[in-house]
């Protein structure tokens, strides 16, 4: 596990892990959603977007976070683990508010500067609409992809917790029989 690609909903827990995982192993993580915005909320532009990514992946090893259908491809092609945070949106959306209770109005240290933490409803809709848009998405590139990755799909928090566990093992053996490994 070198390049490690975490993705999932918003709001599922994903720059948590990555950065658990850097820890864990010694690895940099790169949160996408620092890069992408820029102050103001202002999206990268598609293009850049690509090819930042693109220069991205070719280190040797990173931990990367966020979903980004659109580039999606780039990190699986780079990558050689997945983890697929497929929790409920429910979940996702109690993470929400428990974030924008202790974050509103403030940047979180993986956004991209002057990107104060912010909910409205397209956001709140986003999430609810993971499993219909994003999740199948995710799904197909999973597919596409899959064959030459180890992936980890994760349903529930307790099989992160026991992923992180395993993770944490002297041996780095990661036998967590509650994964999918697709």
């Amino acid at each position: 596990m070198k390049r490690i690609a975490v993705i999932g909903p918003s709001c599922s827990g994903k720059s948590t892990l990555a950065r658990r995982i850097g820890a864990e192993l010694g690895i940099e993580v790169i949160h996408l959603d620092q890069l992408y915005w820029r102050p103001g909320w202002v999206a990268t532009p598609e293009d850049e977007w690509r090819r930042i990514q693109e220069e991205l992946t070719q280190r040797s090893s990173w931990v990367i976070d966020g979903n980004y259908g659109m580039s999606l491809d780039i990190r699986l092609e780079a990558a050689d683990t997945v983890i697929f945070l497929d929790f409920p949106r429910l979940v996702s959306l109690w993470r929400m508010v428990k974030r924008l209770v202790g974050n509103y109005g403030k940047t979180r240290s993986d956004l991209g500067v002057g990107c104060r933490e912010r909910i409205d409803l397209d956001f709140i809709k986003w999430i609810w609409d993971w499993p219909n848009r994003g999740r199948l998405h995710v799904q197909k590139m999973l597919h596409i992809f899959g064959d030459a990755l180890t992936v980890f799909t994760f349903r529930r928090s307790r099989e992160v917790r026991w992923f992180l566990t395993d993770l944490s093992q002297p041996t780095g053996h990661h036998s967590s029989n509650n994964t999918d490994n697709q």
